[in-house]
């Protein structure tokens, strides 16, 4: 375990423990892909170098950064495994989550909770399936259900969960211990790509959580705030961080193995001795480097942006500043999953046939990006910034948006 002083670091440094990180997962990030085993060394090494407490406070031994830093190195550690750089950005959200929501003592309680113990978070909110039902007992709620998808899961010491209190129509979120006979995590995560975050089903039976702990209830009320609606725009910029984070390992991939391994293309008329003399390979490159400097631009536009709303006092927030950070994080999000599916098919053909070897994981890159930007169909987030451009709408708060 870092100790409390190691925490004590600008962003750069930040920043460089988190491309060491990266650079130890692309070592063998192929070869784990294929296994798909839980990634248990994977987030002790996220937790040795104290980047699960980048977000939490000085005072309990985090990191005390900000967001505009957590995206950036959410970003990084994507660069060297895409599902670890997702784990650690969902672990961030859920982190932040009693802030969100939660009255100023439980957020202080969970903070130094999570902090001080280096936990990491997982989450069972996936608001497609049906809510948790959670019913009164005394002074404990109780929640059951099932949910499809709780990322994180086998390697979570912490769990977020959300249900609706029967007999009303009030949402209740709560942070619980994950090692409890009441959740039990299923092995039916097989997707095609971003195998390694855990993402499977889970069932929830008679999880108990006293009212205190229910977030942002008071006397078994809640006190709503704009405030609250930030969770969807943090985390939709989580996605697009660790999309751009696949996307950057990928062109850094191809370009590595076409310097070491691409052959020049003998019968064009125009022979060259080497393939980083081809003007076609040079053109290729050159496009999808240009276009990954763009989104990259557009993406830290966003990321200073929502940062600045996240750090600022809860009850500022208006439903205006709100909608225009949503937006310029659609457009972030948009673009970035268009230039990384790209550059995930384009490098090919710029690397040569014999990359498509099974031991070069090449495809991970696409396979990965692909899964996870089925999140949520990235046409309605450009419907968004069209709605925005033309009729100067901003979106409305949804579990989505």
């Amino acid at each position: 375990m870092t100790t409390t002083e190691t925490r004590i670091r600008s962003a750069h440094e930040w920043l460089a423990a988190a491309k060491e990180v990266a650079a130890e997962l692309a070592v063998n990030a192929a070869e784990r892909d294929r296994k798909n085993e839980t990634p248990y060394a994977e987030v002790r090494l996220l937790k040795d170098s104290g980047l699960v407490t980048l977000l939490g406070p000085v005072e309990h031994g985090g990191g005390g950064q900000s967001w505009e830093t957590a995206y950036r190195v959410i970003r990084e550690v994507a660069r060297g495994d895409g599902s670890i750089g997702q784990l650690l950005g969902y672990h961030y959200l859920w982190a932040w989550a009693a802030r969100l929501v939660a009255t100023d003592d439980q957020i202080a309680a969970v903070e130094e909770l999570y902090t001080r113990n280096d936990f990491f978070f997982g989450g069972a909110v996936n608001p497609r399936d049906s809510d948790l039902k959670i019913t009164e007992d005394g002074d404990e709620i109780v929640y059951n259900g099932h949910k499809s998808f709780s990322t994180g899961s086998k390697v979570s010491d912490l769990t977020v969960l959300e249900g609706v209190l029967e007999g009303t129509e009030d949402h209740i979120f709560a942070i619980v211990p994950s090692g409890q006979d009441g959740i039990v995590f299923h092995d039916d995560w097989d997707n095609i790509g971003q195998r390694l975050t855990e993402s499977g089903s889970v069932t929830i039976t008679d999880v108990r959580v006293p009212w205190a702990s229910a977030a942002g209830y008071v006397d078994k009320k809640f006190r709503p705030l704009t405030y609250n609606t930030l969770n969807v725009p943090a985390i939709q910029l989580v996605f697009a961080n660790f999309y751009l984070g696949i996307a950057q390992g990928a062109l850094e991939t191809a370009l590595a193995y076409t310097r070491e391994h691409t052959r020049a293309w003998p019968y064009g008329g125009d022979n060259k001795p080497s393939a980083g003399e081809e003007w076609y390979i040079l053109d290729g490159y050159g496009d999808l480097q240009s276009k990954l400097w763009a989104a990259e631009a557009l993406v830290d536009k966003a990321g200073t942006a929502i940062s600045a709303v996240l750090h600022a006092p809860r009850e500022e927030l208006t439903g205006e500043a709100r909608g225009e950070v949503a937006v310029l994080i659609a457009a972030a999000k948009q673009r970035v999953i268009d230039t990384g599916l790209e550059i995930g098919t384009k490098i090919f053909e710029l690397t040569g046939a014999r990359a498509s070897a099974t031991k070069y994981g090449l495809d991970r890159f696409w396979r990965n990006l692909r899964t996870h930007s089925l999140h949520d169909p990235v046409a309605y987030k450009r419907r968004e910034v069209g709605a925005y451009a033309l009729l100067n709408e901003l979106p409305e708060p949804t579990w989505y948006t």
